[in-house]
């Protein structure tokens, strides 16, 4: 463990850097957790429930392309996921009126309950791998990482 003393007396840019460490290895193992138990509990993928994710919160479904942007990875991985969703009845690819090109993926009935039964064990999940943090903790913490975040959007 790090001294008090130690803590004030180096330059705020290292401390800033263990943060930053610690950040990234701890949302890294958090994630190789939710990973584990998506795939040997439900045969499922992060991947995939990320897709469900944004589906579900765009009922009207969404253009391939701005679902692809919007989860950050190629039109490919996310043509590769959409298709198996739709091979399993759990998504439709409708073509857009006017522009045969475009498609719009959309979650069936079969695919949001999927994706609420899912949500609801992926929330426990993290109940429990964040259960070090008391409720106060958490929401400094989510408040502390949204002012990060803020001051980052603002550059």
């Amino acid at each position: 463990m790090i001294s008090i003393q130690k803590k004030f007396s180096e330059p705020i840019s290292k401390t800033r850097l263990r943060l930053w460490l610690k950040l990234l290895k701890t949302s890294s193992r958090i994630e190789t957790e939710l990973r584990r138990r998506l795939r040997v509990e439900y045969g499922t993928t992060l991947p995939r429930f990320d897709v469900m994710a944004a589906l579900s919160r765009h009922t009207s479904g969404l253009k391939m392309s701005a679902l692809s942007s919007l989860l950050r990875v190629s039109n490919g991985n996310v043509t590769v996921i959409v298709d198996r969703l739709t091979e399993e009845g759990h998504a439709l690819r409708i073509s857009m009126p006017g522009d045969r090109r475009a498609q719009i993926a959309i979650l069936t009935p079969a695919g949001r309950a999927l994706f609420s039964k899912l949500a609801a064990i992926h929330e426990a999940w993290l109940d429990q791998l964040l259960l070090g943090l008391d409720a106060e903790d958490a929401a400094t913490l989510h408040a502390l990482l949204g002012k990060t975040e803020g001051e980052i959007d603002a550059e």
